[in-house]
């Protein structure tokens, strides 16, 4: 009689069992490209379920969904996107998955640079020399470490329950209104001018500051989400934040290090602004702002001027785009390849840049080494 007792309570245990695995399953996240995904799962820990879109080495501008990608968004509870129009591809598979869950734009609050300052400055770098980038270099550090400052980041400052109790609705809106800005209303713009993209530069991730707020509005989208593990993102978030710290001191000593002269950046495809705007330094490319774009022959006859008369000695290739026209630029220049720099990808478990931190930390030191020689 006991064991037939014993052998019921097991069974009456056995049979409640799911309902209790499945409070405790993690929920399930979608990030949309490598260098995002790698935050969340950075903050979302063994909290998540994370299924990554476009994978490390992979090109977002001209990433076509599959199958498998509307089966996860369509599974998803939380969908984190970088936002600013990077994903022109998203609004048409969200709405083919028929996502219905938590949608968390990374890039909320971050002070976007718009295309129209970038043509500016271009058009003031092309009439001034260098002379004047280590006076706008140390104005800069100045105003990023009194102005913008994160000090420590803590709940209290960020106010993270109920500054971002709001998020949600924000989010929402937020994409809609970039999804609004759409390939057919920027066709008048030229192909340097954005491509496809909005109106805002969208590659706001080559910042650490910015790398902040996305891990900030990462781990108020899991917390809101997920209220049970709030404490965990938080607690993630925290530590996150003090290797992004420990990070940009790193970097901003290496780039002190280059002399005035040397603080132009040839490569690819233009997805450095943040980077160049946080460090005082100026990036040219013969492409725009999407892999896609074409770079015309005027583009690259003006670079190969300019990076004669500027006596540039170095050119960067990037991990996504073809290196065929920047060897033809330096073939005809005399500069040197300076090495690969990772713009809107990691790399592999395997490579140089397999983190968002090591891929920051590559592309610094690759940079200081190539210009500071």
């Amino acid at each position: 009689m006991l064991s037939r007792r014993l052998l019921l309570s097991t069974v009456l245990a056995a049979a409640t069992l799911p309902s209790t695995v499945y409070a405790d399953e993690p929920i399930k996240v979608v990030a949309t490209f490598s260098i995002l995904g790698d935050m969340v799962n950075a903050i979302g820990g063994d909290a998540i379920e994370l299924t990554t879109l476009v994978g490390p080495d992979g090109d977002a501008h001209v990433y076509q969904p599959t199958p498998q990608a509307a089966k996860a968004v369509s599974e998803a509870d939380v969908l984190i996107l970088n936002g600013l129009e990077f994903e022109g591809w998203l609004e048409r598979l969200t709405e083919a998955a028929s996502f219905d869950g938590k949608l968390v734009v990374a890039t909320t609050g971050i002070d976007a640079i718009p295309f129209a300052e970038h043509d500016e400055d271009h058009d003031d770098h092309a009439e001034h020399g260098h002379d004047d980038h280590g006076d706008d270099h140390a104005s800069h550090k100045d105003h990023d470490h009194s102005e913008h400052k994160h000090d420590d980041h803590d709940h209290a400052e960020h106010k993270h329950d109920e500054d971002h109790a709001g998020h949600d609705d924000h989010d929402h809106e937020t994409q809609a209104s970039h999804d609004d800005h759409d390939h057919e209303k920027h066709a008048g713009q030229d192909d340097h001018a954005g491509h496809d993209h909005g109106e805002f530069d969208p590659h706001a991730w080559q910042s650490i500051d910015n790398a902040m707020i996305y891990v900030d509005n990462i781990a108020n989208g899991l917390a809101q989400a997920d209220p049970d593990n709030a404490s965990t993102f938080f607690t993630n978030r925290e530590s996150y934040v003090a290797q992004l710290e420990t990070l940009e001191a790193e970097i901003d000593a290496m780039m002190d290090t280059l002399p005035a002269e040397k603080r132009t950046v040839v490569t690819s495809h233009d997805a450095f602004r943040y980077f160049a705007q946080a460090y005082g330094l100026t990036f040219e490319a013969p492409q725009g702002l999407s892999t896609e774009s074409e770079a015309s022959a005027g583009d690259v006859a003006g670079l190969i001027t300019q990076i004669r008369e500027e006596s540039i000695s170095a050119v960067f290739v990037e991990s996504i785009t073809d290196n065929r026209l920047m060897e033809q630029i330096a073939n005809e220049t005399g500069a040197v390849i300076g090495g690969t720099l990772y713009s809107d990808a990691l790399s592999d478990a395997d490579g140089p840049a397999s983190t968002y931190l090591e891929m920051m930390r590559y592309n610094a030191a690759t940079i200081s080494q190539a210009l500071g020689s």
